[in-house]
């Protein structure tokens, strides 16, 4: 019998829709290896200084891909909040009026944030009449119940107070943040050497994860993985819920005295903590002088600089991010 052509186009078609589905699964396949070697290559390389000048130099570190929306909520859905907890003495007068006109000047766009000055209990008269009228004029201070320490557990108290402080439902008068929950998405620890360009901050914060979030400078200064060691104490970035898991576990409070930013890589290491993590080397870093391993030249991809240490240090570096050029003309001043 001879096959008649309905049969042969019959064949044909059965034949090309096979060849299809073939052809789908073989690039399905070949997708899924190319997403393995997209996310191999998002690993870090150890890379100097020099190789990041007039780049992003971020790295992003986490165990789970940005991508996926069950493990991240995208803070750009809505204002992010960070609270800024620069850690100071309570004698720092002049240090604190300084710092509140460089972030005063600030007005970050995709964030609410709020700095406060971080220091223990007041022991002299004089502190209990100047800090009043700084709180009663400004309203941006923290007063911790501790004795003022600087490795024995004074970061431990700052982070462990916050829940108690900022969060109270029950009050009918609280106001708007401490009816919020939670009452801020970040906390930093910051010291009062380190000057944050706050959009900076705020951009490298907006696609990452609000939840188990460990942010910061890699210590030592060559080290680009931040699931080693700890991040520098120039200032460093946790997402709520580890506030709240410090404040509630027994880890931190078992180890308290040694080096702080050391100390609490230590707590987190122990509990489990911070899956999530964020080097922000190279755009944080310590002023170029005097040169060593922590330290490269400003520019403008910059988060932090740190150890600014005299007014001449904060004027270059004030000077180079061009702070002043959103000055008003006025007949009132002449500035050249």
């Amino acid at each position: 019998m001879k096959t008649t052509k309905p049969d042969r186009r019959a064949g044909f078609v059965i034949s090309s829709l096979f060849f299809i589905i073939f052809l789908c699964a073989l690039a399905s396949i070949n997708e899924v290896r190319f997403d393995n070697l997209l996310n191999f290559g998002r690993c870090p390389l150890p890379y100097s200084p020099s190789q990041f000048h007039n780049s992003s130099a971020i790295s992003i570190l986490s165990n789970t891909s940005l991508a996926d929306d069950d493990h991240y909520q995208n803070s750009s859905s809505g204002d992010i909040r960070i609270l800024i907890g620069i850690l100071t003495l309570p004698d720092q007068y002049h240090r604190r009026h300084f710092l509140r006109m460089i972030y005063g000047t600030q007005s970050p766009v995709g964030a609410k944030v709020d700095v406060k000055f971080v220091f223990c209990n007041l022991t002299k008269e004089d502190q209990k009449v100047l800090v009043a009228l700084e709180i009663m004029r400004y309203d941006d201070i923290i007063i911790l119940n501790c004795k003022e320490n600087m490795n024995q557990g004074k970061t431990y108290t700052y982070f462990s107070s916050l829940p108690e402080m900022l969060i109270d439902n029950d009050d009918e008068n609280a106001d708007d943040r401490k009816k919020l929950y939670p009452p801020y998405h970040y906390v930093l620890k910051g010291d009062d050497d380190v000057y944050f360009r706050l959009q900076s901050l705020v951009d490298s914060l907006i696609p990452l994860p609000r939840e188990d979030l460990y942010y910061g400078y890699v210590i030592p200064c060559p080290s680009m993985d931040p699931f080693v060691h700890y991040m520098s104490g120039m200032g460093y970035l946790i997402s709520w819920d580890i506030v709240e898991w410090i404040r509630e576990s027994d880890i931190p409070k078992k180890h308290l005295e040694g080096p702080e930013d050391k100390v609490f890589g230590e707590w987190l290491r122990e509990g489990h903590r911070a899956k999530n993590r964020y080097n922000a080397k190279w755009s944080m870093y310590n002023f170029p002088e005097p040169p060593t391993r922590c330290t490269h030249e400003l520019w403008p991809d910059t988060i932090a600089v740190h150890l600014l240490k005299n007014q001449e240090k904060w004027i270059q570096t004030l000077k180079y991010f061009n702070v002043t050029d959103n000055l008003k003309p006025s007949k009132l001043y002449h500035i050249p």
